[in-house]
């Protein structure tokens, strides 16, 4: 021990203390990374695959009868199965089975050598590439001029692209030859989500296979046996939500779920409440939004944009809300059509859906729909979102405390014939009042009902031959391209006027279509105009005048 070092020791010897002999150096502890459950869940047989039975279906078939593509493209949202698809397709190829005897099979053992090292990612065989970070056509070049050699160990040399379709156009352009014509012992295997990006010439020599999104049913079913094998309780709700927050990937749901693991451990018992789970998600705004939705269908301006700026002051974004209103118009109208109950609702927010499908027509949620999804378009493109989503609310407002037309044409007669006491001879013109008394009435009724298409075709394609409410019968002054017209206009009648209305196509001869009615009436106020004798003698006096333009009351036209 050196002199410095025995001062040292020295300086810490004081009575009381007994430093003994220096402790032993502690063992490193096996630690071990955590694993996220997107990864340690990861599918290592076909059967695990999620909601894929056609394409597991079409490759064991092709397997059995020893019909294998030299390129398969597997296509779909993020998280499906992209990816691990192609790392089984490679196992399936490549597995020997536990006695190293074994050929291609639809269900690899996953003990044999190569199984365990293409799961393991170090099989020299089975290459890797990540499309979006070797894009050029060197890195194709490389993959070109290594498929001249075998296999080094395997049954065949394996190349998975991923995200294929960030490949340049050059680089797809060298691999065409290669892919159209590989050796035997290569096949290729491409993964992307973006298939509208891969060049035809591309897709044209591959086995597509077009990955389903997966269901909210069957990723909660997926869920809880996650969840069991984990020893983590989660309640069913909470289990839906994650299930519905993935939107279709399974990959999302694992990362949601892994969050959700987290945080009911942060508070004590580890239990997954779906209270936790909206929390962690912000659902808990959605009844800010059905607030907001309320005041909007009271049509309470003042109260919509106080609502809508408490959002904005939480920070929410506007774009969301308008999309939070979406959903809700959405979810609303599948009530009212009946559909099942979505299992990621609370019973808040289907009380309130059940509320508004029974006081909403359906027109006026299809209105409401249209009108939220301009407002959305508007605030995701603005300079100023806050603005705009003020302006698209109060647009709504005032939309959604206008009557609608059939409806109101309904209630007026209904009413008509509430009030009265006793059959008057006026009573038949009390009833006339309630809809439209002629056919040019109707056809601005349809027009003023947003039927603007059917408006303008009633106005000029078609002339009247009878119009007797609820009875319309008219006859087509020209052929009509679409063969269906008749029934399409007859459900845009009664959607509009009501169920009692009918329209018949007439043989006998009809008026003028209201076009040419309009023209004609046009034309002999012209005559008219012409043929005063004020005018004549302008004519005479000034010769090669011409009438331009004439008011006729406060109707002001200009001459043809």
């Amino acid at each position: 021990m050196s002199e410095s070092e025995s001062d040292d020791t020295a300086d810490f010897n004081l009575p009381g203390f007994d430093l003994g002999e220096p402790p032993a150096p502690p063992k490193a502890a096996a630690v071990q990374a955590y694993r996220v459950l997107a990864r340690k869940y990861r599918p290592q047989k076909f059967s695990e695959l999620i909601g894929q039975d056609a394409m597991v279906q079409t490759l064991g078939n092709a397997i059995k009868r020893d019909r294998l593509a030299h390129a398969f493209l597997m296509t779909g949202v993020r998280g499906v199965g992209k990816t691990s698809t192609a790392r089984l397709i490679a196992k399936a190829l490549n597995c020997v089975g536990p006695d190293g005897q074994g050929g291609p099979t639809i269900d690899p053992c996953g003990l044999c050598e190569p199984c365990q090292a293409i799961t393991d990612g170090r099989h020299i065989d089975v290459v890797e590439m990540d499309a979006a970070s070797n894009t050029g056509v060197d890195d194709v070049r490389e993959i070109i001029e290594a498929v001249r050699y075998s296999a080094v160990s395997a049954r065949y040399k394996i190349y998975i692209i991923d995200e294929v379709h960030m490949l340049s156009k050059n680089a797809f352009n060298a691999l065409l030859k290669t892919l159209e014509e590989p050796p035997p012992h290569v096949k290729f295997l491409f993964a992307t989500t973006e298939v509208q990006k891969v060049p035809v010439t591309v897709l044209s020599r591959c086995q597509r296979f077009d990955l389903r999104r997966i269901s909210a049913d069957q990723l909660a079913t997926h869920f809880q046996g996650i969840l069991k094998a984990e020893a983590v309780e989660a309640d069913d709700e909470a289990i839906a939500l994650v299930a519905r927050a993935a939107e279709g990937s399974a990959r999302d749901g694992l990362s949601i779920l892994d969050q959700a693991i987290a945080h009911a451990d942060m508070d004590g018992d580890g239990r997954v409440t779906a209270g936790q789970v909206r929390d962690m998600l912000g659902l808990s705004d959605r009844g800010a939004v059905r607030t907001l939705l309320g005041l909007i269908l009271a049509g309470d301006a003042k109260g919509a944009l106080a609502a809508l700026a408490e959002q904005h002051d939480l920070g929410v974004d506007p774009v969301a809300v308008l999309k939070g209103l979406l959903e809700a118009c959405h979810a609303t109208t599948l009530v009212k059509v009946g559909a099942p109950a979505d299992a990621g609702q609370s019973i808040e927010e289907r009380a309130a859906y059940e509320e508004w499908a029974d006081k909403l027509s359906f027109q006026l949620l299809h209105r409401l729909w249209q009108l939220l999804l301009k407002g959305h378009e508007e605030v995701s493109r603005a300079h100023d979102p806050r603005e705009a989503a003020d302006m698209a609310v109060l647009r709504v407002v005032h939309a959604s405390s206008l009557p609608d037309p059939g409806e109101l044409a309904r209630k007026l007669e209904n009413g008509a014939v509430i009030t009265s006491s006793a059959p008057t001879p006026t009573a038949p013109a009390a009833q006339s009042r309630s809809g439209p008394t002629s056919f040019e009435e109707l056809v601005i009724t349809l027009e003023q009902s947003g039927k603007y298409f059917l408006g303008e075709t009633l106005r000029r394609e078609f002339g009247l031959v009878r119009f007797e409410p609820p009875l319309l019968v008219i006859r087509p002054l020209r052929p009509q391209p679409d063969p269906q017209y008749q029934t399409k206009f007859q459900l845009a009648l009664r959607e509009v006027l009501g169920n009692e209305w009918r329209l018949e196509i007439g043989k006998e001869a009809a008026a003028p279509s209201l076009v040419e009615q309009e023209e004609a009436k046009e034309a002999a106020a012209r005559e008219a105009i012409l043929a005063a004798p004020l005018v004549q003698s302008i004519i005479e006096t000034f010769p090669g005048a011409e009438l331009i333009s004439y008011e006729v009351g406060n109707q002001r036209s200009v001459a043809q």
